[in-house]
């Protein structure tokens, strides 16, 4: 089999052959028919075979894809086996060992992942971490599959909770980011009117936007917004600048942007749900001592940042 072929290229194929479309296997995966589409293509080309005839019905597998199918589902089911095998020993100085499989959001990773992993490897030398940085849907998926151990994540927001166990290490109360000589500063509170009635900047990560739009549209209200982004420093940087404001969770506040710009923070007086970032594993799975002891060195964590 090519050497170029990843694992992703694998598990965006199998998606597509089980639901007969592109349109549907993107919906599973929560990502672009364009992602999944450009996959398929460099897969086909890598092979050298075509795996589907497209046509007004759908994705239609070639023998060639029935065979490649199979495949792919053995190299995905030995990947998520070879991480439950490598995890069952103990090492020699009686503490865990084997293989431990992370998953975590970018944007989480930022805030909790580097302590996080420090006390971990000190609490147990023997144990290889193998971290995966991916979206929320991605990341589920993985864990429902069997190819994670447990994620790092906001924690209650998720779209499978009946198939995941969700734990919370902290939760975040939101406040209003906004420049410090904005006309809402001269406030020690504000509310959600008052924030609607200036532009919006609308961080699209980690699903903290969907908890957003939920709490505006229980307050009938409509913000406008001046732009939707992925990225955290460019919401600072243009709150700091004065263009916008934004409602976030406090875990993510910084009082400085990149350009030296203050940002200031207010409380809303309006209840809003806090963004809770948790440990997340499968539901009904035995979890190895590695991931065990990784869960207990997170309460540990977060313990200490409460005190």
């Amino acid at each position: 089999m090519p050497s170029h072929i990843t694992l992703r290229q694998f598990r965006y194929f199998v998606a597509v052959a089980e639901s007969g479309s592109v349109a549907a296997a993107s919906r599973m995966l929560s990502i672009a028919q364009s992602a999944v589409t450009k996959s398929l293509q460099e897969l086909e080309e890598e092979l050298g075979q075509r795996l589907f005839e497209r046509n007004s019905r759908g994705m239609l597998m070639t023998p060639q894809g029935h065979r490649f199918l199979a495949s792919a589902r053995k190299v995905i089911g030995a990947v998520a086996e070879a991480t439950r095998l490598h995890s069952a020993d103990a090492d020699a100085g009686g503490g865990p060992g084997g293989m431990l499989a992370i998953g975590v959001t970018s944007l989480v990773a930022g805030y909790y992942l580097s302590e996080l992993l420090s006390r971990f490897r000190r609490s147990c030398p023997g144990v290889q971490v193998l971290v995966t940085e991916d979206t929320p849907p991605f990341l589920e998926h993985l864990l429902i599959n069997g190819e994670l151990d447990v994620a790092i994540m906001v924690s209650n927001v998720l779209a499978e909770p009946q198939a995941l166990v969700a734990e919370t290490l902290t939760r975040s109360p939101n406040r209003v980011w906004l420049a410090s000589d904005h006309a809402l500063a001269l406030a020690d509170e504000v509310t959600l009117a008052d924030c609607a009635a200036h532009d919006q900047v609308v961080l699209e990560a980690d699903r903290i936007d969907d908890l957003m739009r939920a709490a505006w549209a229980r307050h009938q209200l409509k913000p406008r917004v001046l732009l939707r982004t992925s990225s955290l420093e460019a919401v600072r940087s243009l709150v700091g600048a004065g263009a916008g404001v934004a409602v976030l969770p406090d875990f993510l506040y910084r009082p400085w942007t990149l350009d030296a710009q203050h940002v200031d923070a207010r409380a809303l007086r309006n209840e809003l749900p806090t963004v809770d970032v948790g440990l997340v594993w499968r539901r009904g799975l035995a979890l190895k001592p590695a991931a065990l002891e990784f869960i207990e060195v997170a309460r540990e964590q977060s313990r200490a940042r409460r005190a």
